[in-house]
């Protein structure tokens, strides 16, 4: 045989295989694998909604939600069983370990369900367990059982614990059911060892599986949406805004008061927590609070509506009002304790000194007739040079310093007196005329 047609030859085996694959990959189903584990928050809910847009765009054949969840927020798993109940495709749900809480509707929205053996699912009385919220939840967790033609009795039972249903649960007791009981009381269509034995018993067997999982920016969006982490952020953001007021100059805790805040709002922005225009209310809030204290005197309008704005911006970021007073409450609370701790003690350490880039103004004072009798030293007198709000540059001998007022608003031109020189930071009073 010629080379040509051994090339000929090669190029049709080639162009046949091809083919091959390709009529193989219509021909099966399409399965989107979309895990739910570990705390339902901001984060997984908004990984999940992409997810299930994802497969309505391509046309997948079916959807398996793999859960093992202790629950989370019920805001999140709403939210989740709403975009759940939309997918315009048949969604499995395969409950490996665990789907208690929040994690229990977010199952009960699948239209089949599989637990794995010792798995279970229940445990759903919200907290704090007002009858508000327990009525608006077992509603939930009622119809959407029924939407599926299970028991919605036996879903409410998970939820409230007054309900009571003879030979499985007693009035006073929370739901929560094994895998085996489940499956006997029809509750879940199948009790199965794996994934494939899923898939097989609800006709997908051979189907091509497409594992998704939370991009980068999702998992970080998941990290710091977390209630805990949230008020840490907002903490460190407002102490280290609080520590370059009342300190002359713009040094590190500025910069990671103002990383804080960014990584806050960045993930906000991820989940789709908060819009561009949240942010833009919160530097609005950040540019009045800075025009206050450095072109106006006192504080007034400007001031306050500055503060308006940035608490505005951090109340709706968040999903509900009980979120937003809880970890904004933390933070201004923790910020009040440590801010006060701080400005006492940290001033007077070697580290702190460090980190602000102070230096001992002894050094750069212009000495008088006595080399060691320094120009800025306790009881020295001078004049405000620009407004102290409390920080600002006041002239002493001759020599700009800056320094910090006793908490008192001193415009420029006010006749000054040191009363306290640590380190780098001098701290003045307005002098007595005469």
């Amino acid at each position: 045989m010629t080379r040509h047609r051994w090339v000929g030859l090669l190029l049709f085996l080639l162009l046949a295989a091809v083919w091959g694959n390709g009529v193989l990959a219509q021909g099966a189903a399409r399965v989107y694998v979309i895990p739910v584990v570990g705390t339902i928050d901001e984060g997984l809910a908004a990984f999940v909604e992409r997810s299930v847009a994802l497969a309505r765009e391509e046309r997948a054949d079916a959807i398996l939600l793999e859960v093992n969840t202790f629950g989370g927020r019920v805001d999140s798993a709403t939210a989740i069983r709403d975009s759940l109940l939309a997918a315009g495709r048949p969604v499995l749900a395969f409950v490996r370990e665990r789907a208690w809480s929040a994690g229990a509707l977010i199952t009960l929205a699948a239209d089949k369900i599989a637990m794995a053996p010792g798995a279970s699912i229940g445990a759903a009385e919200p907290q704090p367990a007002e009858e508000k919220t327990i009525s608006a939840l077992r509603a939930e967790f009622e119809a959407t059982a029924q939407r599926h033609g299970r028991d919605p009795k036996v879903a409410a039972a998970m939820v409230d614990k007054r309900i009571a249903i003879e030979g499985l649960v007693a009035e006073g007791e929370i739901l929560t059911l094994t895998a085996a009981r489940a499956g006997e009381l029809g509750f879940v269509d199948l009790v199965a060892e794996s994934r494939q034995d899923v898939l097989a018993a609800f006709g997908l067997s051979g189907a091509v599986v497409a594992e998704l999982s939370p991009n980068w920016a999702e998992r970080i969006a998941r990290f710091f949406t977390d209630p805990t982490v949230s008020s840490l952020l907002l903490t460190l953001g407002f102490l280290g805004l609080l520590a370059e007021v009342t300190s002359p100059g713009w040094g590190v805790p500025g910069t990671a008061g103002l990383t804080a805040l960014a990584l806050f709002f960045g993930a906000r922005l991820i989940a789709g927590l908060a819009g561009l225009e949240i942010v833009l209310l919160f530097l609005l809030g950040i540019g009045l609070l800075l025009l206050e204290a450095l072109v106006l005197p006192g504080f007034g309008v400007a001031g306050v509506g500055g503060l308006a704005a940035i608490f505005a911006s951090l109340y709706l970021s968040f999903p509900d009002a009980s979120s937003a007073f809880t970890v904004i409450g933390l933070a201004t609370l923790a910020t009040v304790v440590f801010g006060a701790f701080l400005i006492r003690r940290v001033p007077k350490t070697g580290i702190w000194r460090r980190i602000a880039l102070e230096t001992r103004l002894e050094e750069l004072g212009v000495p008088g007739d006595d080399p060691q009798d320094p120009v800025v030293h306790v009881g020295a007198q001078g004049q405000a040079l620009t407004p102290l709000r409390p920080a600002g540059t006041v002239e002493i001998g001759g020599l700009r310093v800056d320094a910090v007022s006793e908490g008192e608003f001193l415009p420029a031109g006010t006749p000054v007196k040191v009363t306290k020189v640590i380190g780098g930071r001098v701290t003045v009073r307005q002098a007595k005329e005469g």
